[in-house]
């Protein structure tokens, strides 16, 4: 038996390609230490970093057959409270009652292997179907846990199902902006265990220099194509920056429900020659396209069913790397970015606002220079994600 504490990590999917965030967190309490087993459930491993991953196998789920009766005998009073719930709040949307659904029914199935197990600590990444699983297993048998709660917990429909029942017995409550840790209060969980802290790089890159000859912009988006990400102003950008007789060329690499409706909009305004949809790009690639990039752009909204960003993992990596930044306030992107200190934040609608900074940008190489410098300052202050392990370490073994 390990002498070290058995902390249990509880995700969705593990590792996904899409959240390298998470994986460089992983990375950074394994290089402290501390005595992970991994669970996905949904879909991910086998691996990661040499420790293998549990998968829980959608077909498991058959097995609730008997563990559910076996359940509610074992422990009547949170089977009945789970029922009393179910029957008496609606879900805040289809997927949400799924993956509450998808965390409970893991919990039911696997409980006797926590049983065994006795970890000194649950953890899950994020507070839909992980932080279910690991609350019923508490609710079960006593496990400790803590949880992790961020912008698509709290915020998309209005937050998840049973968001404060789950979080209220945690140990501690991590996210990653401010916003999130305000709204988390508001919603009646202790400040006193809500942690913020940040995500960040095993390595911060070297700073690129700044490209002398900027009339011809190269612009960049790092984004899934959803609502929240706000391309249909984006879009309108684009063409003004044409209209405007503004050199640059744009590239916007991600993947999503919305690539018909952009690849449409990019025709319609006449962009396909300046204009260039990548798709879902690896990491390796995204630094190259940072390496070429001259800004980096966040055109961020509130969509219409709450969902939004916190801080955008794609904001600190372009500012660490030399990339200047131009975002709207949405969300917790001020939290990285202050106008004409950092970088220029504008409004969305604002589209000659966005024109001009983007000249700005273009024209006063000693603005530049000023923004790209404060810009490092804050990722390496605050985006060091070996510094940030520890902060988490430090909480899983207090």
């Amino acid at each position: 038996m390990s002498a070290r504490p058995v902390i249990a990590y509880l995700f969705t999917t593990f590792p996904k390609p899409t959240e390298t965030f998470i994986q460089r967190e992983v990375a950074g309490l394994l290089a402290r230490g501390l005595d992970l087993r991994l669970y996905s459930l949904h879909g991910g491993g086998p691996s990661f970093n040499g420790l293998p991953v549990t998968v829980f196998s959608k077909w498991e789920l058959v097995t609730l057959l008997w563990h559910i009766p076996l359940t509610a005998l074992r422990r009547p009073r949170v089977f009945g409270s789970l029922l009393r719930g179910l029957f008496t709040r609606r879900p805040p949307c289809w997927l949400n009652f799924w993956e509450n659904m998808l965390g409970a029914g893991f919990a039911a199935i696997r409980a006797a292997e926590f049983r065994a197990l006795r970890p000194a600590r649950l953890h899950a990444v994020w507070a839909t179907g992980p932080a279910t699983a690991a609350w019923l297993l508490n609710q079960l048998d006593g496990h400790p846990y803590s949880a992790a709660a961020h912008a698509y917990d709290i915020y998309r429909h209005g937050g998840d199902w049973w968001l404060l029942e789950k979080l209220l017995p945690a140990r501690f409550v991590h996210t990653s902006t401010d916003m999130a840790a305000a709204t988390l209060c508001e919603r009646g969980v202790p400040a006193e265990r809500i942690h913020v802290i940040r995500r960040g790089l095993n390595e911060l890159p070297a700073l690129k220099p700044l490209r002398a000859d900027r009339s011809a912009l190269r612009l960049l988006c790092v984004a899934r194509l959803v609502p929240k990400k706000g391309f249909d102003h984006q879009l309108r950008l684009y063409a003004a920056l044409r209209d405007a007789g503004v050199g640059f060329e744009a590239r916007i690499a991600g993947d999503g429900p919305l690539r018909t409706e952009i690849e449409t909009g990019i025709t319609r305004l006449d962009l396909a020659d300046r204009v260039h949809l990548l798709g879902h790009r690896p990491q390796t690639e995204v630094a190259e396209l940072r390496a070429w990039a001259d800004v980096l752009l966040h055109t961020g909204v509130v969509a219409a069913d709450g969902d939004r960003d916190g801080l955008p993992n794609v904001i600190p990596e372009a500012m660490a790397a030399g990339v200047l930044v131009v975002t709207s306030p949405e969300a917790a992107t001020t939290e990285a970015v202050t106008d004409r200190v950092s970088g220029r934040v504008v409004p969305v609608a604002d589209t000659a606002g966005w024109v001009d900074a983007l000249l700005e940008l273009r024209d006063d190489s000693a603005a530049a220079e000023r923004y790209r410098a404060a810009a490092r300052a804050w990722t390496e202050a605050n985006y060091d994600a070996n510094k940030n392990a520890a902060r988490l370490a430090a909480l899983h073994l207090g």
